[in-house]
């Protein structure tokens, strides 16, 4: 429920973005390609629900999933945000290969790890390493592919960390559109040059033309 609350404000947010979703479990699944529509986005984020694709976590083919989706647009639009809850214990491709690919194409990943303090504290009690979330995984991710890492225990720890990524990777309403001006005044000038030249043409040969009438006339 944090998750859908804080994606539901960041995808209000990001106005202009093109925005696409995976879901993984076992599997890597694409649930909405990159796109300008944010409501058929929310649609999917709210009806998600736990263990929909599976009841382990592939986190290193969610990663190649992404890859593949963004690969082909421009650099500077190439940005993953990789939310979960617990720690790689399927799939094909490993996080850190994932993450040395996703490097490779200029891919930056922010790594967002979820849970409580308290369950962090139980977890390290129990020492149950499949269930516990693997933090220095998602730091070395977040890390190899120029991304940054983030803990978060509650609601309002979302909102720090949006704020935070807001700074990072402003949406594209935010960013100053970069126009080089167009300079219109040689036309006008031009047009006056032209004028006046025609005017003191007008006034050179007028007499001239007024005395070659007069002596037709004579």
């Amino acid at each position: 429920e944090f998750v859908k609350y804080w994606l539901k404000n960041f995808i209000e947010q990001r106005q202009g973005d093109r925005l696409g979703l995976i879901l993984f479990g076992s599997q890597a699944y694409l649930q909405a390609p990159l796109t300008y529509d944010h409501h058929s986005i929310q649609t999917w984020v709210q009806e998600a629900q736990p263990g929909i694709a599976g009841d382990t976590t592939s986190i290193g083919d969610a990663i190649g999933l992404a890859i593949k989706r963004l690969r082909e647009h421009p650099a500077e639009q190439r940005v993953l945000i990789l939310v979960t809850d617990g720690a790689n214990n399927s799939g094909v491709m490993s996080p850190s290969a994932a993450a040395q690919l996703a490097a490779r194409y200029q891919i930056k990943i922010y790594t967002v790890g979820i849970g409580s303090q308290q369950m962090q504290h139980l977890h390290d009690l129990l020492d149950t390493s499949s269930l516990e979330l693997d933090e220095p995984a998602l730091k070395d991710i977040a890390h190899s592919s120029g991304g940054q890492y983030f803990h978060v225990f509650d609601s309002s720890g979302f909102e720090k960390m949006q704020n935070s990524l807001d700074q990072l990777e402003p949406s594209a309403s935010d960013q100053v559109p970069q126009q080089r001006p167009k300079e219109l005044y040689p036309w006008p000038l031009a047009a006056a040059l032209l004028l006046s030249m025609l005017l003191m043409l007008y006034r050179l040969y007028r007499p001239l033309y007024k005395a070659s009438i007069a002596r037709r006339a004579r």
